[in-house]
């Protein structure tokens, strides 16, 4: 009996990979942004501590989660969670962002917060998480040139879930939705004023299979703008206003082909909105919207 015993501390000892192996993949990394210097004062900025924490978390096998804390307001001048991750990718964002003053920004480009070729995400805000585009610093300097950015932009992210958000007060657009096959929102909350000007809620383009439901958008342009290149776009039980309403379009600027279909608005509520459901086209462009439905809307 002791030589089998011997025997089998021998092959455990001389076999070390086999363990490794069988736990590849499976393990549960949990990454918080203050483990990597973020300090969540409201004016440091933390986006290298960001940065850092999102490129451990996406190397990490199995499910990794990024933990943005509660109880914390991040400052972050721009950010960029890129993928693919060879992680399946969660943010718990239970802290809130704030982006820099007027005077500090520094951004060029399309986006503030970007996340791209992230496949199989969840961004959950957990009813507790806000991002705030500090856009009214902004929207009160009529001859200052405003930033052309999106305060959260998805691209190439698909079977994508986003919930239990808060999004306020961009310098100008809330959240792109670009070239993403298989997305939903569910409970998204954005909030700017019907003065804030061009502060569309949702972009979405040359995407397919999307849904928003069940959010409150308020904002200072579109509720929801479907654009082109889109199919099969869903906006369940979404209440607009003020802004500008849900809209297909605008479709061909710049005498482009643009080509919609597959859209259906249901149960969805306007409280003093300047629209309600529209198409809008631009002369001289070509294209199509068809399969194009609004059903149960409530205009107030």
């Amino acid at each position: 009996m002791q030589g089998f015993f011997t025997y089998i501390l021998i092959l455990i000892i001389a076999s070390p990979c086999l363990c490794i192996r069988l736990n590849v993949g499976t393990e549960n990394a949990i990454i918080n942004v203050m483990q990597f210097g973020a300090l969540g004062d409201g004016t440091s900025d933390d986006s290298q501590a960001f940065a850092s924490a999102w490129d451990s978390a996406c190397k990490a096998g199995g499910t990794s989660t990024l933990v943005i804390p509660a109880g914390q307001l991040f400052m972050v001048t721009k950010i960029n969670f890129s993928g693919p991750c060879t992680a399946k990718m969660n943010i718990q964002l239970e802290g809130n962002i704030v982006a820099p003053s007027k005077e500090a920004w520094k951004l060029d480009g399309t986006y503030w917060i970007s996340i791209q070729y992230v496949n199989g995400l969840t961004l959950d805000g957990n009813g507790k998480g806000g991002i705030d585009g500090d856009g009214s610093t902004w929207w009160q300097c009529e001859s200052c040139k405003r930033p052309k950015v999106y305060v959260l932009y998805f691209h190439a992210c698909n079977d994508l879930i986003v919930r239990n958000l808060e999004i306020s007060n961009s310098p100008q657009s809330h959240v792109s939705v670009n070239t993403c096959n298989g997305a939903t929102f569910s409970n998204i909350s954005i909030n700017a004023p019907a003065t804030s000007p061009n502060t569309d809620g949702f972009d979405i383009s040359d995407s397919s299979n999307i849904l928003i439901q069940d959010s409150n958008i308020k904002s200072g342009d579109d509720c929801i703008a479907v654009n082109g290149g889109c199919s099969f776009i869903n906006a369940t039980r979404v209440t607009c206003g003020p802004g500008h309403g849900i809209s297909v379009g605008s479709l061909g600027r710049s005498g482009e082909r643009d080509t919609v279909s597959d859209v259906y608005v249901q149960n969805c509520t306007f409280i003093e909105t300047s629209n309600g459901a529209r198409i809008k086209t631009v002369p001289g462009g070509s294209g199509y919207a068809k399969h194009i439905t609004f059903d149960q809307i409530i205009l107030q």
